[in-house]
């Protein structure tokens, strides 16, 4: 794959993820430097995080059908938390993945003692 492609790419992914992301929401995944890179022959965009549910990796590949796929990258494995996510959606996948989950009620606890412990 062309090296430029996947640098553009992976620049363009960046700017989607932070553009439409609120800053907070990124921060608290713990994250770490972004990398351009090739996965399963698509451009993307991988990044380490440290997050209350999950440790690791976040992959972000461009599928060339106008959609993202989205993975998690650890060392138990690789797990694909989404195949067709738009540009719009990506925060909120990530971070119910890596930091927030499924369970409002259950993060607004858990943030409540995080701020008064």
């Amino acid at each position: 794959m062309d090296k430029d492609f996947v640098l553009q790419m992976a620049n363009t992914i960046k700017d989607q993820l932070v553009g439409m992301t609120s800053l907070n929401v990124i921060r608290s995944w713990g994250i770490g430097n972004f990398v351009a890179t090739e996965y399963k022959s698509m451009a993307a965009l991988k990044f380490p995080v440290n997050g209350r549910l999950f440790r690791g990796n976040v992959i972000i590949a461009y599928n060339a059908l106008d959609y993202y796929e989205v993975y998690l990258q650890n060392y138990a494995g690789t797990e694909c938390i989404g195949e067709e996510v738009y540009f719009d959606e990506l925060g909120c996948v990530i971070d119910e993945a890596v930091e927030r989950g499924k369970d409002e009620a259950e993060y607004r606890r858990f943030l409540l003692k995080e701020c008064f412990s």
